[in-house]
Order: C-alpha cells, then structure tokens, then sequence
C-alpha cells in the first residue's frame, strides 16, 4: 500500500517565465547603458559634453549604469541619450525583483488543493522543485561570488597584488571583507581604489537573498517529507521485524 499523500503547491510557472524576460531586459538594457559609458567621463573632461556651469568631478553609478558628470548648476548622465532606458530598467528590475521572490516565497506554504493557483504535487516532487531553486539561485551566488571574491580567497591581507606582476611597485590592501567581497586599495603613488566595481559588489550581496529564501524552502520540503515518510519506514521495519525467517 502507498503511503504517498497529495498535498498543494502554487502554479509558479509564469512568475518564472516572466522573472526570466524581465531578466533578459535588463541584461540588455545594461548592455545598452555600459556602451554609453565608455570614455564618457574624458568627454567631460575634454569639454566634449557639456553641462550647467564648470565640471566638478565625475562619478560612476551601479544602477542603471552610468557615467555622472558633476557641473556647478546640475549634473549630466550618459543615459540621458537613451531618455528613457533608466526609468524602463528600474521597472523591469522591479518587476523581475517581485516575480522571483514571489515564486520562491511560495515554496514555503502546502495551500490546499482545489484553487485555479493550486496544483496537487507529491511531497516529493515539491522537494524537487525547491531543490531545482536552490541549485539555480546558489550557483548564480557562487559564480557570482568566485568572479568578485577570488583574489579575497587567495590572500585577503594581499588582494590587491594578486593577479599582477607588480614587482616593487606593488598596491597595499588597506581594508577588505569577505561579504561582500571589497577591498581597498593603495598605490605607490598614494591613490586608492576599490579591488571590485562597488555594482559587482553589491550584486554579489544581493544575490544571497534569492539563495537564502530558496534554502529556506528546500529545507521545509525535506523536513515535511521526511515526517511523511516515518509511518512507511515504520511499517516497513514492522513488517520486517514480523516476517519469517527462512531456517
């Protein structure tokens, strides 16, 4: 006799789908931007573009890309080309940050079967389902992590020399952290910088959220499935124990 019961599971499917073809958007809409940005700031500095009053300073922002050039009455951005493309990345990052979060979070909950959004599943296919969550969302943290923190992995008091044939003119790491994964450091010239573009860094923190909500999901399932299973394992051993020994 089985001792497999059906329980509920949300319909994810099209927060999926639309999470994936928001994620597509900005990819490309970030591609679009990072292309504007090359060598923006010297046109800034060159007096190439121009803006309200004498140039102050220039800075780069992590999201949407772009290059900031600081006047005296104002600022002038790279993206100001394009109008529109920052406003439409943040609500394709709004819309993709939403959908994901939404479907993992609905992994935690057994609604009960018989609403449109409900689908009867077998625990163990729900345990699948968050186990295939956790793999995506853990493996884009890990690559995600090994792309900025490596050279942290390698020698953090010395990450900032990793990487590079420096000879005597070798950079000093004033400061690091592991998470997320930033260092600082200092040149002989007596310049600093940061080890990682301050986006990487802080989309590397970012993606541990997905993560951690997906473990959090995996993890219920197992223990759910595990507590479905003790009858059988019990009955199993019962019967077992009952059974006839061959002489």
């Amino acid at each position: 006799m089985s001792h497999t019961r059906t329980h509920g599971g949300y319909r994810t499917g099209g927060l999926w789908a639309v999470a994936g073809i928001a994620f597509g958007v900005v990819v490309i809409g970030c591609g679009l931007a990072l292309l504007t940005m090359l060598e923006y700031d010297e046109r800034c500095m060159q007096g190439m573009t121009r803006g309200p009053g004498a140039l102050l300073r220039t800075r780069n922002e992590a999201f949407p890309p772009a290059t900031v050039c600081e006047f005296e009455r104002g600022d002038v951005s790279s993206l100001d080309a394009w109008v529109v493309l920052g406003p439409i990345l943040w609500l394709v990052l709004a819309a993709l940050v939403l959908c994901l979060f939404s479907a993992l979070v609905a992994e935690w909950f057994e609604p009960r079967v018989g609403a449109p959004w409900v689908r009867p599943m077998s625990r163990a296919e729900k345990l699948n389902r968050t186990a295939t969550a956790l793999f995506v969302t853990g493996s884009a943290f890990a690559m995600l992590y090994a792309l900025a923190g490596w050279k942290l992995l390698a020698g953090p008091s010395s990450a900032c020399v990793t990487g590079g044939d420096w000879g005597s003119n070798a950079p000093r790491t004033l400061e690091y952290s592991f998470f997320p994964p930033q260092a600082t450091c200092q040149y002989t010239s007596g310049m600093t910088s940061r080890l990682n573009p301050d986006w990487l860094a802080s989309l590397t923190a970012q993606s541990a959220a997905p993560a951690l909500i997906a473990a959090v999901g995996f993890a219920l399932a197992w223990r759910r499935r595990r507590e479905e299973r003790r009858p059988a394992d019990a009955a199993d051993r019962g019967a077992a124990a009952t059974a006839p020994r061959r002489p």
